[in-house]
Order: C-alpha cells, then sequence, then structure tokens
C-alpha cells in the first residue's frame, strides 16, 4: 500500500458506491488505474467488503432493540471462522476484535426480546461463543 492507495481508501469509506471515475479524479489517477488498484486491495484483503449504513431514525422507526453483546469465543474457535459465520447473520451489524477479557463487540439488532435470546442462542450454538454479556442500548 502506497499514499495513492490510502487517498483510494478514504474516498471509499465515505462513499463506498463512488464510481471508478469519480475516485479517479479525486487522487489524480485514471479510471482504469483506479479500478486496477481496488480490485487489488479486494483481492490482498484491504478491502473487505461494501455496506449499506442506515440512517438510525429510519432503524428506530422501525422498532425492535438495538444491542451490544462482548463475546468470548471457545479458545480452539479460529476468529475468522467468527467473523464469517457473523457475517452472514443479518441482525449483526457489526463485530469487532477487542482487547481484555472477552474477545469481540458485537452490535446486533432484533425485533425484540424473543430474538434477542435466539440470537444468543445462536451466537453459543453456531458462533462458538462460550461467554457473552449483552448490554442494550437506550438511545
Amino acid at each position: 500500500m502506497d499514499a495513492t492507495d490510502d487517498k483510494i481508501i478514504d474516498v471509499l469509506r465515505v462513499d463506498g458506491r463512488a464510481s471508478f471515475s469519480e475516485i479517479g479524479r479525486r487522487v489524480g489517477l485514471s479510471t482504469n488505474a483506479v479500478a486496477a488498484r481496488v480490485r487489488r486491495l479486494e483481492r490482498d484483503g484491504v478491502i473487505l467488503g461494501y455496506r449499506v449504513v442506515l440512517d438510525a431514525e429510519t432503524t428506530d422507526a422501525a422498532g425492535g432493540l438495538e444491542a451490544f453483546i462482548d463475546v468470548r469465543l471457545d479458545p480452539a474457535l479460529d476468529s475468522a471462522a467468527f467473523l464469517d459465520w457473523a457475517r452472514r447473520v443479518p441482525e449483526i451489524r457489526d463485530a469487532v476484535h477487542v482487547t481484555g477479557s472477552y474477545d469481540y463487540l458485537v452490535h446486533i439488532r432484533v425485533a425484540d426480546t424473543g430474538a434477542l435470546d435466539r440470537l444468543l442462542r445462536r451466537l453459543k450454538r453456531d458462533g462458538g461463543a462460550t461467554h457473552t454479556q449483552t448490554r442494550l442500548a437506550l438511545r
């Protein structure tokens, strides 16, 4: 990676849907050069994906519960396997590797307490969590 790659990533952080042409205008490269760099960053695992970020007011209007779950994984489980699993669970908005007594902080949104209970059971059964601690977001 070089300074130009950093600039490309900065553009994509703000607008993940920016065209290669738009990125090129912003960083001073041709469309083809940007496309090649972005594909290389994806291939090398620097860019892992793109996602939709919803307006908080829109999601709050839909109701439901927002929570943060501290997750301690089974020591035999590979961390990458947990992340692969978490990416496939629609209720999980984000999972970040953290320091301390837990391995991950998972941001979730579910319809109600029943859905939260089901997700916690899935985290333990399918996700490899041995311990969890859940905090509900109040606002």
